[in-house]
């Protein structure tokens, strides 16, 4: 009996393949990109997975499909309205990598904060011997107050790093959260009044695009501290430079950014903000974890008739 055949569109971690291929028929295309489908793969595919980039119009072109397996937690780059409509099943990778991401932050706000990788810089450049100590860093987290704009499964994880720290935490979502201790503000603007630290970790949507504006950056102040490990999209980056370089705000630290790999100029010139390239996630444990995930809610539904992490736009009904 032959295999199912899956659909590998543009980047794809080895331990995917490394987990399919023996279960299923591998099929490769270079990009998410419905000009690359031949007549065999549009007769033939029955699943796909990719790095968040399943648009419409590829989906269109395997009339087959049965359930896109989504690499990585964010999924904003696969059309779920389509799947959805087209009683397509997507998954993504929730949980396993919620810890290290969470782990991240508090590195890159303690970064931020602190001048680490600057201090780092000037011990490697020979400049504690050369010119003596290290700056004195004008920021320190005592006596900050930590503000949360996303509290879902990272956002909770990151909450009670903060709160070890002895921060208190407040955070914002549309609804209040009843199962947990931090105060809830109804609004981004009535948080950030309240806070000098701002950690941004809500998804891509349209609701949360550039809602980290002029307005909001005004009312963290001039002790303001920004962090973002949810997605550049949220920021407006022209708006996060203006703060930074006129010292509305203090500082801001970076993982994610409108348009990766591009960082625009003014936000890598300025010495008060800590920019990383998107590595929240980026370790290997954590890599192969959400690998096995991806590989194992395809295995699931073509082995036993589920998926394991559906999305909540394509929920899977029994």
């Amino acid at each position: 009996m032959s295999k199912v055949s899956i659909l590998t569109a543009g980047k794809v971690h080895p331990r995917v393949i490394e987990r399919l291929q023996p279960h299923f028929d591998l099929v490769r295309i270079d990009r998410p990109d419905p000009a690359l489908v031949t007549p065999e793969i549009a007769a033939n595919v029955r699943g796909a997975t990719g790095f968040n980039g399943m648009p419409a119009d590829l989906m269109a072109a395997l009339p087959h499909l049965e359930i896109v397996a989504n690499f990585g937690v964010g999924y904003d780059g696969v059309n779920v309205a389509h799947a959805a409509a087209n009683k397509i099943i997507v998954t993504n990778t929730p949980d396993v990598l919620n810890e290290e991401v969470a782990d991240t932050t508090l590195g890159l706000l303690i970064n931020t904060v602190r001048l680490l990788p600057r201090a780092e810089t000037w011990l490697r450049d020979g400049r504690w011997a050369s010119d003596g100590a290290f700056m004195l860093s004008p920021l320190s987290l005592r006596g900050r107050s930590v503000g949360i704009y996303g509290l879902g499964r990272i956002g909770i994880e990151i909450a009670r790093r903060v709160a070890a720290f002895n921060l208190p935490v407040s955070y914002h979502t549309r609804t209040e959260r009843k199962d947990v201790p931090y105060r809830h503000y109804p609004t981004l603007e009535a948080l950030a009044e309240a806070v000098d630290t701002l950690i941004c970790i809500v998804p891509k949507t349209a609701e949360t695009h550039k809602t980290i504006n002029a307005d909001i950056l005004r009312r963290l102040g001039p002790n303001g501290v920004l962090i973002n490990v949810g997605r550049g999209w949220t920021v407006d980056e022209d708006a996060l430079a203006d703060a930074l370089e006129n010292k509305v705000i203090a500082a801001a630290g970076l993982d994610v950014f409108q348009d990766e790999p591009n960082v625009p100029q003014r936000l890598i010139a300025q010495e008060n903000a800590c920019l990383l390239p998107h590595v929240a996630s980026a370790s290997v444990p954590t890599r192969i974890a959400m690998a096995d995930l991806t590989a194992d809610n395809l295995i699931s539904w073509f082995e036993k008739g589920h998926p394991i992490t559906p999305v909540p736009e394509t929920p899977f009904k029994g």
